[in-house]
């Protein structure tokens, strides 16, 4: 959709009723996406959409419309690299994703981007509203099983600043690695790039999961992202950096 459009989506808002309490922008690159939801909202009182956009376009758009809150997509994989752009403005809004598997590792990740609060792969219609409104609250609607795995996390972090964070028990190839995991590089992919064998990075992915305490690879590069002060520390992709 051209960014003329969400100008009209906003006038067309505007016309609902100065009750609106939650103003909120649609950000996915998917446009059937977009037009469903400016549908589904538009029916719930007290939320205006004002536009949409798509990820690359979000934070242009959120400057210039100012949204309480960003409804947006996190089914494609570089989606939250757009969000942390958002979180990083001041004031910033409200993110929530949609198409969240909730999974340990996705729900880390989306934490680590500065996400509110999410809406479910298998969420109803009528829950999303009630997602809005939560977050604007500053509470987080979510599973026992995430609410843990977010617990956990904090408790991992906290022995981390206590007793030196699990990151700097990484060895200077490990976080290489752990940075090209987070890049979305396989083990192969990664071999290739360092110059070194794909056992010697299994090995290595192994040591990562073992010393940060997690049980995949997107737990510990969402465990790293986290903590960045950590992954910039001998975090480069030379492979002259030792011998693997």
């Amino acid at each position: 959709m051209a960014a003329s459009d969400h100008t009209s989506l906003e006038s067309a808002a505007a016309g609902q009723g100065s009750d609106a309490r939650m103003r909120v922008l649609v950000v996915s690159s998917v446009r059937l996406f977009q037009e469903a939801f400016v549908a589904l909202l538009e029916r719930q009182h007290g939320i205006t959409v004002v536009g949409v956009a798509s990820p690359p376009q979000a934070s242009a758009i959120a400057d210039e419309l100012r949204p309480d809150i960003v409804l947006f997509d996190a089914t494609r994989e570089d989606s939250l690299d757009y969000a942390k752009g958002l979180a990083d403005r001041r004031p910033a809004p409200k993110l929530v994703a949609f198409g969240v598997a909730e999974t340990d590792a996705e729900v880390v990740s989306l934490a680590a981007a500065g996400i509110s609060a999410y809406v479910r792969n298998d969420a109803a219609a009528e829950e999303v509203a009630a997602i809005l409104a939560s977050a604007m609250r500053g509470e987080l609607l979510c599973s026992p099983r995430a609410a843990a795995t977010l617990c956990q996390r904090v408790a991992l972090l906290s022995r981390g600043a206590q007793t030196g964070t699990p990151a700097a028990a990484l060895s200077k190839r490990e976080l290489q690695i752990a940075t090209l995991i987070d890049r979305g590089l396989s083990n192969k992919d990664i071999a290739r790039r360092l110059g070194i064998q794909a056992a010697t990075v299994k090995n290595h992915v192994h040591n990562i999961l073992e010393k940060l305490q997690v049980h995949r690879r997107g737990e510990a590069a969402a465990c790293l992202r986290m903590l960045p002060q950590e992954r910039s520390s001998g975090a480069g992709t030379s492979a002259r950096t030792d011998s693997g």
